[in-house]
């Protein structure tokens, strides 16, 4: 891969333009259905389990952090809100987010890129198959629907884990905790962390695809491939937490 400013914008251009060409084949039909099935279940199958793994040591780490925090402020009831509102707002979707590109996403580039290598693609529109249409449609929707249905998954055990650890570890009152749970967090809070986590879903397998369908220079090109695919869908995410975050406090009053 060049370091060239031209080769960089080259390469995002590509990017944004098979991102649009997404957008612009999900109507079209024959809806892969078939496709879609079987891809929700792998990227599910590869994500599950870690990410309810990785969720109880970042619902732990919160509550503690946040737990010392409201204890030398003389703020004890508020743990439980401020716990909540961290794993609801930030954690659950930035999780979700890298397990999705790291599991997920390289899955979908080694495939694709296999195929690639294959000359699969190449047979694939030799015979008038679009392959956006044949297998990145459905990809990038299954890597969506899972992505909404993991950060669900994820806020419910980084609560959970919350919840143990401040109320075992540092012998906080399970009464104030749960009874604080609405001080601050509210509703939109969980629409905007579904729809980050649908957002990053969909970059994490747009990336994915348009690296593994160019990928080149045989099985190792594939490798690096899948490695350049998870660094730059990380780069995208943060970039795009940050933006979607600042967005959401414009638009959504908080409660005080």
């Amino acid at each position: 891969m060049s370091l060239s400013p031209t080769a960089g914008l080259k390469h995002s251009g590509s990017l944004f333009s098979l991102a649009l060409d997404v957008l612009r084949t999900l109507p079209r039909r024959p809806f892969q259905l078939r496709e879609f099935i079987q891809q929700s279940w792998f990227i599910a199958s590869v994500t599950i389990l870690p990410t309810a793994l990785v969720s109880i040591p970042f619902g732990a780490v919160i509550a503690l952090q946040i737990g010392s925090l409201t204890r030398q402020l003389g703020a004890q009831s508020f743990s439980g809100a401020a716990s909540v509102l961290a794993v609801l707002r930030e954690a659950s979707p930035i999780v979700t987010a890298l397990l999705i590109a790291g599991a997920g996403g390289s899955a979908i580039c080694a495939d694709l890129g296999a195929r690639k290598i294959r000359e699969e693609i190449d047979a694939m529109e030799v015979l008038g198959i679009d392959p956006i249409h044949r297998l990145v449609v459905p990809r990038v929707l299954g890597s969506m629907a899972v992505a909404v249905l993991l950060n669900g998954l994820v806020s419910v055990v980084g609560v959970s884990g919350g919840y143990f650890f401040n109320v075992v570890m540092q012998h906080g009152t399970p009464g104030a905790y749960l009874a604080s749970f609405t001080t601050l967090a509210q509703l939109p809070d969980l629409y905007w962390a579904e729809l980050k986590a649908l957002i990053f879903g969909a970059i994490a397998a747009i990336v994915a695809s348009y690296k593994g369908l160019n990928a080149k220079g045989g099985p190792k090109g594939v490798g690096d491939a899948v490695n350049q695919s998870v660094v730059i869908t990380f780069m995208l995410l943060f970039v795009t937490n940050f933006v979607m975050t600042a967005v959401y406090f414009q638009l959504v009053p908080q409660r005080g």
